[in-house]
């Protein structure tokens, strides 16, 4: 598609109906936004048929079907890599050398790219105020929507980058003043509520919208991160070179949050500390290091304690309150 404006790029794995769902939206609001538009879906090795659903309800949707779950970096870089952007680097795929998907041969990469999670349902007008909100803020390199969940409640859509308060209150919140305070890195509900976008460190990785020249300049996603954290890091790089990140409030979004990483609860609480362990060394300080590790620590002591406690209590089976202090252990001896 020749001078597209926008491509929709979703990464899926074992939701089909939501992303069935998610895909109805999309095009909804690609309509109303009068966009030139393409979407595309990488399947992350699902085994539920979402590649045979798309396909057979959505003819213009191109699938990038994995031979593996290549997490949520992995399968965006595949997808940006076949929209053009050719420094983005791909994973490589089990038994194989790197290798790149078919690119599109229809025209350069979009203006604009937007990275959806599958458990997202779009507003009619919220693709098009975010990327008006692009078209005229020259600076802004990065947009997220404001996010809801299914039952219209207030989710935290954008965040400061972690702090060694975010990481203590991850364990001991003490008291929803703080939790949902700046030294947790929040921003404020009334931002929200006022309307108007607002500068911020990050969205939340479900909702991103990003400038062509930002993927040029930056790469994409870093792939050392195999599951969370890798929106943040990619801001940390998009703000160093001086680019802006803002939240567009205008923009709703519905958010099932959590959908495919439920799926596989301990496994993604090791993934999650890993992920943040090597984000603080590739973007913190010694000090910040080694001051987060010993928080994380006596955290994990304390998450291995209320498990137990659970178990004993009967709330948590005995298989689950095991498979947990097991991860709880592995992120200690990170």
């Amino acid at each position: 598609m020749a001078g597209c404006d926008l491509a929709v790029v979703i990464v899926s794995w074992n939701v089909r109906d939501l992303l069935i769902s998610c895909l109805r939206s999309v095009h909804i609001a690609l309509d109303a936004a009068g966009l030139r538009g393409e979407v595309w879906v990488v399947d992350n090795a699902s085994v539920d048929n979402s590649v045979g659903a798309v396909n057979g309800r959505f003819a213009a949707v191109r699938t990038i079907a994995s031979p593996a779950n290549l997490g949520f970096a992995g399968g965006s870089n595949l997808a940006l890599s076949a929209l053009g952007f050719d420094r983005v680097p791909v994973p490589a795929m089990p038994g194989e050398a790197q290798t790149r998907p078919a690119t599109r041969s229809d025209g350069p990469p979009p203006r604009y790219v937007l990275l959806l999670n599958p458990d997202t349902v779009v507003r009619p007008d919220a693709i098009g105020h975010m990327v008006q909100f692009m078209d005229r803020t020259a600076r802004a390199g990065v947009c997220g929507a404001r996010l809801v969940y299914g039952d219209g409640r207030f989710q935290h859509s954008a965040y400061r980058f972690p702090s060694l308060a975010q990481t203590f209150l991850d364990f001991w919140p003490l008291n929803w003043r703080l939790a949902e305070s700046w030294l947790n890195g929040r921003y404020p509900r009334w931002r929200y509520e006022h309307g108007e976008p607002f500068e911020i460190d990050h969205p939340l990785g479900a909702t991103m919208l990003l400038r062509r020249e930002v993927i040029e300049e930056t790469d994409g996603f870093d792939l050392d991160y195999g599951m969370y954290v890798e929106e943040i890091d990619w801001c940390m790089r998009i703000r160093g070179l001086g680019w802006e990140i803002y939240c567009v409030p205008s923009a709703e979004v519905v958010h099932y949050e959590g959908q495919s990483t439920r799926q596989v609860r301990p496994q993604m609480v090791v993934a999650l500390w890993k992920s943040r362990y090597i984000l603080f060394r590739k973007r913190y300080p010694t000090l910040f290091r080694r001051v987060a590790r010993w928080i994380i620590r006596v955290g994990m002591r304390d998450r291995i304690r209320h498990t137990r406690a659970l178990r004993q209590r009967g709330v948590l089976d005995e298989p689950t309150a095991n498979d947990l202090v097991d991860a709880y252990r592995q992120v200690m001896v990170m």
